[in-house]
């Protein structure tokens, strides 16, 4: 089984879409296979795609609130709250098979929705990690999804299952228990400094990692936490340069100058701390580049379609009509094929 986490501690990078693409095009290339997908965001945007687009979503979400237990994330976690650290639900009572709200998806997708409850009971969970007894109380909550993910590859009868969570920009005690079911760990960013800035954040906050002015504060982070209690963190599998610009079919120099900072401070790194990259033999092994995807991603996302069975021509989008031409489905699909290919 294996486990992918998508996290920059910067928002607005593309992370949710390329969760969808990622998901939606592994599923498709490997029939045989379960895909679990987790989403970890408030905001619920992944699920909105999975589920069909805002206006279909928001009537399927409507209905997955209303149930008790509630069929989400959240609803997940109240369980837990309930019973932290004996028994374990039954997760059919929280997973769902978006197939069945929209027929795009992929029949080998099951989804675990995202839910604006996850800000309400961040405190409560944090409340339980707290508590002096058990004596790894911290430990058992950080593998709540740890649980989960492995009991639905238990039950599962697929050749082998792999999951995708989608994680929030912040560093709440929801994303660090999402961090934590996964093995790998995927950064998207942009090129451009706050995205710099982000990807620092990860490294210090994820891994301890920062510049000697801030090593004190990182030494005290979440991951000496984690090492203190032997909770396996993901290991960084690649950096996903987001819209990256093109001319004449390479990127742009403006493009590559707003990069090479990143690939810098990425370089840095992976040179001090090694074992916390995956696979590392070579710069050229940590990056994958996808195209400014300008109207493929809006009409994907609003449709709930992933790309290989985009249609081009017009496409109606909350009342406007949105050009799509083959070209550029063909190459953001041939960049998440790439990236899929490296999984």
């Amino acid at each position: 089984m294996s486990r992918y986490a998508l996290w920059n501690n910067k928002g607005g990078v593309g992370k949710s879409f390329l969760t969808f693409s990622l998901a939606c095009e592994y599923a498709l290339a490997n029939p045989d296979e379960d895909v679990l997908v987790l989403d970890l965001c408030p905001q619920a945007n992944l699920t909105e795609m999975f589920l069909g687009g805002k206006d279909i979503a928001s009537t399927a979400l409507e209905q997955f609130y209303a149930q008790k237990p509630r069929r989400s994330v959240g609803g997940y976690f109240e369980a837990r709250l309930t019973s932290p650290f004996l028994l374990l639900p039954d997760i059919s009572d929280f997973l769902c098979k978006p197939c069945e709200f929209n027929a795009n998806i992929p029949e080998n997708i099951t989804l675990l929705a995202g839910d604006n409850l996850l800000e309400l009971l961040a405190e409560a969970i944090r409340g339980v990690a707290q508590l002096p007894l058990p004596s790894d109380a911290w430990a058992k909550v950080m593998r709540w999804l740890v649980d989960l993910t492995r009991t639905f590859s238990d039950d599962s009868t697929a050749s082998d299952v792999v999951t995708f969570v989608d994680c929030n920009p912040s560093f709440s005690i929801y994303t660090q228990i999402a961090l934590c079911s996964a093995e790998n760990l995927l950064v998207p960013f942009t090129a451009d400094d706050s995205s710099r800035r982000g990807i620092e954040n990860v490294f210090a906050l994820l891994y301890g990692l920062a510049s000697s002015e801030l090593q004190g504060y990182a030494r005290l982070s979440f991951s000496n936490r984690a090492n203190q209690e032997k909770i396996e963190l993901p290991r960084i599998h690649s950096f996903v340069s987001n819209r990256a610009t093109y001319y004449r079919g390479k990127p742009s120099s403006a493009f590559e100058a707003k990069s090479a900072p990143i690939k810098r401070l990425v370089e840095g790194a992976a040179l001090s701390g090694k074992r916390y990259f995956a696979n590392y033999r070579q710069m050229s092994d940590l990056f994958a580049e996808m195209p400014d995807y300008h109207s493929v991603a809006v009409v994907a996302s609003s449709e709930g379609c992933p790309l290989s069975l985009m249609k081009s021509g017009h496409h109606d989008v909350d009342g406007d009509t949105v050009q799509v031409n083959q070209i550029s489905i063909n190459k953001y699909q041939k960049a998440i094929g790439k990236l899929v290919g490296r999984l």
